[in-house]
């Protein structure tokens, strides 16, 4: 149910349709807001809801290739640690670059987000979740899994990813079980 409630609010987001969230403006009931002069309640997210929005919203940017949308949802002093073997990348500028450079090579991605944890501590925020990706990369199938885990800052109201340390795992496919006569494998 809440997966649902948060794909509903993801797609009003990036369809454009939809009142704001979290508007200033304070009415009645607790956790209701309104926005100034548009006379529509609205619903004001907690800071554990607003980041995983900002992560929706920025995994969906990234997706689909829009910048401008991915770049709302990092600082321009961001960090990132990739799950290459390279140094980290600091800066938007320098982030954007190795993006585009692999956007290009890249066809039809998807990238599905799970177990996905957040903590917040006053103004900084700590989000981790696995993650698995498919595409036509250099046109070919690929595809990978790993871990990301963010730190993001609260902003002027607005939740921005600060770090970025994304993680491959290896397939690891199981053992196969040993023939009948046939030895066991030594465990590692």
């Amino acid at each position: 149910m809440k997966r649902k409630w948060r794909l509903g609010v993801l797609l009003l987001l990036l369809s454009g349709s939809g009142a704001d969230i979290g508007a200033t403006a304070q009415k009645g009931k607790k956790g209701d807001t309104q926005a100034k002069g548009s006379g529509e309640s609205l619903v004001r997210l907690t800071d554990d809801q607003a980041v995983d929005l900002a992560i929706s919203e920025m995994l969906g940017g990234w997706q689909i290739g829009n910048v401008e949308l991915l770049h709302k949802h990092y600082a321009d002093d961001v960090m990132v640690v990739s799950g290459a073997w390279e140094p980290p990348l600091v800066g938007w500028a320098n982030y954007l670059r190795a993006y585009q450079t692999q956007r290009e090579r890249m066809r039809g991605g998807r990238l599905d987000r799970r177990n996905t944890y957040v903590h917040v501590k006053g103004n900084l925020a700590w989000a981790t979740y696995q993650w698995e990706f498919a595409a036509e990369v250099d046109g070919k199938p690929a595809g990978a899994g790993g871990h990301t885990t963010l730190i993001l800052e609260k902003r002027q109201d607005r939740w921005l990813i600060i770090h970025n340390h994304t993680s491959i795992v290896p397939e690891v496919r199981p053992l196969e079980p040993a023939a009948p006569g046939l030895p066991k494998p030594a465990a590692q």
